[in-house]
């Protein structure tokens, strides 16, 4: 039985280091890494939208067949310790990005709060604030900036 003054997986293991179960405990739920993203062709900039994958169930931010997303969504990543310094698109505020930067988990972390519906009262989901890909049309009309900040959301949800 671990010690109770052991320091959490996180802080004490590199993300390579990490099991499965603990890998898959680091992903927040925010949602953000399942919304649709345009990159300009001649700049490489990278412009988020509204716009989530349409396995996303848009108000609890939970995949809704994680198991089998890659048989309807084949271009849906599989992220790994080795992907994450070369991924421009994880928001700020992605637990695999703040902890390869050294940040460590956001205070809203459900590893820290133990309330895995944190991140949506934090703010810095997606419940509530996208649509479906299956109702989106064009993609150039939902662009927004708010998936590239790290602060929490406050006020309006668009």
């Amino acid at each position: 039985m671990p010690k109770a003054d052991a320091e959490p997986f996180w802080q004490a293991k590199r993300l390579d280091q990490m099991t499965e179960a603990e890998w898959e405990s680091l992903c927040d739920g925010c949602g953000r890494c399942c919304l649709h993203k345009l990159r300009d062709e001649d700049t490489g900039a990278l412009s988020y939208t509204n716009v989530a994958c349409r396995l996303l169930d848009t108000k609890s931010c939970q995949c809704s067949n994680y198991a089998h997303r890659r048989d309807f969504v084949p271009d849906c990543m599989s992220l790994t310790a080795q992907m994450i310094a070369e991924l421009d698109w994880l928001p700020p505020s992605c637990a695999y990005r703040r902890l390869a930067e050294g940040r460590g988990l956001a205070p809203w972390h459900p590893l820290i709060t133990g309330d895995k519906t944190s991140p949506q009262a934090a703010g810095v989901s997606v419940a509530g604030r996208v649509i479906s890909e299956e109702h989106a049309g064009d993609l150039a009309y939902h662009l927004v900036d708010w998936p590239q900040r790290n602060v929490p959301h406050r006020g309006r949800r668009r």
